[in-house]
């Protein structure tokens, strides 16, 4: 970990347990001045269709990382405008998403996550991204649970 890192990364795939790391975040951002890259990385299976898409043509990576980019800004305005005096940030990672907060753990203070997201099995306590980043990210990783009981969490997974 580099002493200059200032953000927290939080892992954010649109799930309930998602909001409730950012929330944590953003707290703790606040108390420590720190800023906050909300991050979600994506697939071409996986993002929404960009405006650019129409039938017979695929549109470059560029328009999809922008389409994952709206919807994760859509997904966290409402938290995030609660905590109008931190700054956040946004990263798109292409690839599986343990990857993408691993590679954005090396210049991060602090990487924040769920138990676990909208994929995976019922009865889970952690999930696999979480697990994976709590084992092999390059700084500390706070898992935030809430109130909610992850076990009891029912995939969810929205694919356009």
């Amino acid at each position: 970990m580099s002493t200059a890192a200032s953000t927290i990364v939080v892992g954010h795939d649109g799930s309930r347990f998602a909001d409730t790391a950012l929330e944590w975040a953003l707290d703790w951002a606040e108390k420590t001045g720190l800023s906050v890259t909300v991050a979600r990385s994506w697939t071409i299976r996986t993002a929404p269709r960009p405006s650019t898409w129409e039938p017979g043509y695929v549109p470059p990576a560029e328009d999809f990382a922008a389409a994952v980019r709206e919807r994760l800004e859509a997904d966290v305005a409402g938290v995030v405008k609660a905590h109008s005096g931190v700054e956040v940030t946004y990263a798109t990672p292409r690839g599986p998403a343990a990857n993408g907060l691993l590679e954005l753990s090396e210049n991060a203070a602090l990487v924040a996550v769920g138990p676990r997201g909208l994929g995976g099995f019922k009865g889970l306590v952690l999930g696999s991204v979480s697990e994976a980043v709590v084992r092999h990210a390059k700084c500390p990783v706070v898992v935030v649970r809430g109130d909610d009981d992850p076990a009891d969490a029912e995939r969810a997974l929205d694919l356009d």
